[in-house]
């Protein structure tokens, strides 16, 4: 019996989306359908976490499925070594086409002007992005077939998805029958700061209004504070909305070029934005407007074609790698330590659901981490370690002291912190228990305050 073509992935995320401001989610402040969609018709993983929650160490896990502390990227800007293999080197090994269109920064700068060489491109066939940039309206890109950096002539997720269109397109060309499979991203900065949307045209969303912005309960009641999320949080939702709009243009033309069906789309964020949630801005903090990433693995055809619904799963940033590759049939690489998802996401009778051998019990918890101290304004300057728990436990040391212990079940607003309450000592330790382990797990020399008891 001949084997069935291998599925084709695509990456799709964006700078600093956090978890809950989405439709599906609940926030009154945003409309999503496009993003609502690829929920119903996939896997839901809703405890998903940013590990590190700041851009490179994020982007560095990503790719190498590997710790910040072991790949060396831990802080921003951070450099990747070209050495180190990254997710594209198992997918080529399989005949897979690879490519990256938009955000890179994984070679070391914050500059919009510095030029990512292509020996520091991951290894992909095809790529085409910038390395770092923080104004979405005036974009230059260049790549593989032009290296001449070129400013893009609209918003910057508009002309990224344009040249991702394009290049699916002319990946795939007349006949779906005989194209190579292929793994594709789309890196987009937005919604990261500054809160600035597209001024015209559809992709502009919806007419906004600050004043009408409903904010989280644990946003402070703090005149200045509250002023400045809804003024934020106006844009930031009309950002996310762009980004809807161009997840549709995306299932769309998978449509035209009739590979919808052979191909998985994974959505998720690098980490989230507190927006004023406990007098906090952007990244880098341990709470959940930081740490909770959007993460879906959708396929079209819903039920019939995968297995819907939410897992309760405590999925990290080094876990998409492997997933990844578990989705298309491939082992995950010895280098690889995150665990993979994928035959969570498999319907029954799919004939890749097989073919890598099963990862055994899923993590019950997942590493956090702040390794080097921030200065940031309106942003923890202090390193952290931390662990949230399946059953929805999290807490947080800093440098020999504990600092929060949430039951996220039933605060997750975090508004209660029982890190220095007796009566939850049993919590804590079982949680610092937890920590230790991935301490030593992942070679992290952080020192912990001494255990309850």
């Amino acid at each position: 019996m001949k084997q069935p073509r291998r599925p084709n992935v695509i990456w799709v995320f964006g700078e600093q989306h956090r978890a809950q401001s989405l439709g599906y989610r609940g926030d009154p402040n945003v409309f999503t359908p496009n993003i609502d969609n690829l929920a119903r018709n996939g896997l839901r993983f809703d405890q998903a976490v940013a590990g590190s929650p700041w851009c490179c160490p994020f982007r560095g896990a990503l790719l190498t499925g590997q710790y910040p502390q072991q790949n060396g990227v831990t802080q921003t800007p951070g450099r990747l070594n070209p050495a180190l293999p990254t997710v594209t080197a198992p997918l080529r090994a399989n005949g897979y086409h690879t490519a990256y269109i938009g955000k890179w920064h994984l070679h070391g700068s914050n500059d919009p002007e510095t030029l990512v060489p292509p020996e520091e491109r991951g290894g992909f066939d095809y790529w085409k992005g910038y390395e770092n940039n923080n104004n979405q309206h005036e974009v230059f890109v260049y790549g593989t077939d032009d290296e001449t950096p070129r400013r893009l002539p609209g918003y910057e997720t508009d002309s990224l998805t344009d040249i991702f269109l394009g290049h699916l397109a002319g990946h795939v060309g007349e006949n779906a029958e005989e194209y190579q499979p292929f793994f594709a991203v789309l890196s987009v900065q937005p919604p990261h700061s500054p809160y600035v949307g597209p001024h015209t045209g559809e992709s502009s969303g919806r007419p906004r209004n600050p004043a009408t912005v409903k904010l989280r309960p644990n946003v402070p009641p703090v005149p200045w504070i509250q002023d400045k999320a809804r003024l934020d949080y106006d844009g930031y939702s009309g950002m996310i909305e762009n980004l809807d709009t161009n997840i549709g243009r995306i299932r769309e033309k998978l449509k035209e070029l009739g590979v919808d069906q052979d191909t998985w789309i994974v959505f998720f964020s690098d980490h989230g934005d507190m927006l004023g949630s406990h007098g906090q801005w952007e990244k880098s903090s341990p709470w959940e407007e930081s740490i909770r990433i959007p993460f879906m693995v959708s396929r079209l055809g819903g039920q019939e074609r995968m297995q819907t619904g939410i897992s309760d799963a405590v999925l990290n940033h080094v876990d998409i790698a492997p997933t990844t590759l578990g989705l298309c049939g491939i082992d995950t690489p010895a280098e690889m330590v995150g665990y993979n998802y994928a035959k969570e996401c498999f319907h029954n009778d799919d004939p890749w659901k097989e073919t890598t051998p099963d990862p055994g019990p899923a993590p019950e918890s997942a590493f956090l981490q702040q390794i080097p101290r921030k200065f940031h304004p309106h942003s923890v300057n202090k390193a952290w370690r931390g662990v949230v728990t399946r059953d929805g436990w999290k807490y947080v040391c800093q440098e020999g002291n504990d600092w929060l212990l949430h039951n996220l079940r039933e605060d997750p607003y975090e508004l209660a912190n029982f890190a220095h309450d007796h009566a939850f000592a049993e919590a804590r330790q079982r949680c610092h228990d937890l920590l230790t382990e991935w301490l030593s797990k992942t070679g992290d020399s952080f020192s912990l305050p001494p255990r309850e008891g």
